[in-house]
């Protein structure tokens, strides 16, 4: 089916069902499938809602073509890449718009992670821990590494007064909120969201500044600071904060909803005037 196809069905998909229940059907399946699956969905919708413009989806990105944009900025910077074919591949991929100069501007990047299994561990009764006697496994480190693919993002764009990459965070380590679960036997587990033995948030707000979580971060924030103009670039970190799982219809709102604010944020940077 041609982009053209795809994007007229999905147009005449969405008149129908009055918005984006209807993408998914009446019911929609809960988040077990890769982001790339909404990406992929997002990327029909931009291109059924801007038809003059021209989007592409890409898998992953080079290092080499991180450096030349940083190389792009200052010759100092990107000089340093040991592996030839070292790439970035986030989760979702990332979603590019054709500019007025037919360069390849991003205007999405999605991952999601998945860290704590404390609640369904303790609804199937299992025990944990080193003698398999405990309610809480200790919180682990592995997603820390999510700030690794917002670093390289972020020196790609540096050009950029946008940052349109989202990050979704599902399991016990990533609530917002206290919480109780009951075990198959009746006895009932709280879950403190303010223990650092369970969450580890605080361990990804570096990449927001420690501004809101669930809140759509696309454009940069400029401050000033002793009179110079420092320019933030911070990921848009969201979490359902209750343990529960994303939703495909809430990721592929959010999603378009960023794609959406880059699209603006370019504005006279592509081939003709944004009106949506």
């Amino acid at each position: 089916m041609t982009n053209k196809h795809q994007s007229s069905r999905l147009t005449s998909q969405h008149k129908k069902s009055q918005g984006v229940v209807g993408i998914f059907g009446a019911k929609a399946h809960i988040h077990d499938t890769s982001v790339g699956k909404v990406s992929d969905l997002v990327l029909k919708r931009l291109q059924a809602d801007f038809p003059h413009l021209s989007f592409r989806y890409r898998t992953h990105i080079d290092k080499a073509e991180i450096n030349q944009a940083l190389q792009r900025m200052d010759q100092k910077l990107g000089n340093t890449l040991f592996v030839a074919d070292s790439n970035i591949k986030p989760d979702g991929g990332i979603i590019e718009v054709k500019d007025r100069q037919n360069t390849w501007r991003v205007v999405l990047i999605s991952e999601a992670k998945f860290q704590g299994k404390d609640i369904e561990n303790i609804q199937n009764g299992k025990l944990v821990g080193k003698n398999s006697n405990k309610d809480l496994m200790l919180a682990g480190n592995a997603i820390e590494r999510a700030h690794k693919n917002i670093a390289e993002f972020a020196n790609y764009m540096l050009g950029e007064s946008y940052f349109p990459y989202v990050l979704f965070l599902e399991g016990s380590n990533f609530l917002t909120r206290t919480i109780t679960v009951k075990r198959p036997d009746g006895r009932k587990v709280t879950l403190d969201y303010t223990s650092g033995f369970l969450n580890r948030l605080d361990r990804l707000t570096a990449a927001n500044y420690g501004m809101s979580i669930n809140t759509n971060l696309c454009e940069n924030k400029f401050i000033k600071n002793q009179g110079r103009m420092i320019m933030l670039q911070a990921a848009s970190i969201f979490t359902p904060g209750n343990g529960k799982r994303w939703k495909e219809t809430e990721m592929f709102r959010i999603m378009l909803d960023i794609a959406k604010t880059s699209v603006r944020v370019l504005g006279n940077d592509l081939l003709s005037t944004v009106t949506k």
